[in-house]
């Protein structure tokens, strides 16, 4: 599996026939296509699983037959639209929901859960690929995410669907923070982090703004934790940033060069939530705009990135 430079693609990039700005509302029939192509090409297609007997061609029809079930429940409809009657051929009723259903949440529900499909089998059956099966299920979703950047979908699967807002913020810090949260101590602030995405993806951004602060404060008392530092479960971020500072995880000198650090810690990430989304409404209507979500998550995940590196820093 490759993404070819061919003539026609060339040319569209001499002329600035590009996608230069993510869009979320809309995925260009090409890339249905092409994610279908992806899909075949790693976990076979329906002819091939009537010429072949093994468990693991089965195995990815019935996983098919479960991703297509798990559609219809949630989405409330007994056939996957455009398909109008009940048949048993839940890979092309999938594969017709990719390619022509118009609600975009919906089509990259399908989308996450392919992926996840192509982790979990192809990394435990290497019928496809007789080596290496487990770097071809890493290609494949590579390919996806590359696909999908290349057409100006704001969206990358890593381990779910999330939103992209800018290629170099999402590759510095939002995927680094995932990395690192993948730690097994870190379970409880890498859910509130991904919550806070699924939020933001959604458009709800006061509970966005509300999880990324539930993630900062929850990645701070697991280094206090894993380190035996004092300090009570209840505090809030303004003391766990002190207990921080008091055990040294910031050294000295840079107390003395960053001295902003500290108020940047304490009012980037949970003033929004305090003002904005935690708290009652009151008479008016509160909202938290986009830029404003984008901003706290994007500094959530450069946070997290910089107190988990620092501790494991410390000797």
């Amino acid at each position: 599996m490759s993404i070819f430079s061919t003539f026609w693609q060339r040319q569209k990039e001499i002329r600035g026939d590009v996608p230069d700005v993510y869009s979320y509302d809309e995925i260009p029939d090409p890339l249905r296509v092409q994610i279908v192509h992806i899909a075949t090409e790693v976990l076979g297609s329906r002819e091939e699983f009537s010429n072949r007997y093994s468990t693991g061609h089965e195995n990815v029809q019935r996983a098919y037959g479960l991703i297509v079930d798990v559609l219809r429940k949630e989405f409330g409809v007994f056939q996957l639209p455009p398909t109008s009657s009940r048949h048993e051929d839940k890979q092309k009723e999938l594969f017709d929901f990719v390619l022509m259903e118009q609600d975009v949440e919906k089509v990259l529900s399908a989308v996450e859960l392919i992926c996840r499909l192509i982790e979990n089998f192809v990394s435990k059956h290497s019928y496809r690929y007789d080596n290496n099966s487990e770097s071809s299920a890493k290609d494949a979703i590579a390919e996806i995410n590359a696909r999908m950047k290349a057409a100006g979908l704001g969206y990358e699967y890593d381990g779910e669907i999330i939103r992209v807002d800018t290629e170099l913020v999402h590759a510095e810090a939002v995927k680094p923070a995932l990395e690192l949260l993948r730690e097994k101590r870190y379970a409880g602030p890498e859910q509130e982090f991904r919550t806070a995405y699924e939020h933001y993806r959604k458009g709800k951004n006061k509970e966005a703004v509300t999880e990324a602060a539930k993630s900062f404060e929850s990645t701070m008392k697991v280094i206090l934790a894993k380190r035996g530092w004092t300090h009570n479960t209840t505090d809030p971020a303004s003391k766990l940033i002190a207990a921080l500072y008091e055990h040294k995880l910031i050294p000295d000198y840079w107390q003395n060069t960053l001295t902003g650090l500290r108020t940047l810690l304490e009012s980037a990430i949970p003033t929004p939530r305090n003002k904005s989304s935690a708290h009652g409404q009151g008479v008016d209507l509160t909202t938290v705009p986009d830029h404003i979500a984008s901003y706290v998550l994007h500094m959530t995940a450069s946070t997290i990135v910089f107190l988990v590196k620092a501790e494991q820093a410390l000797t």
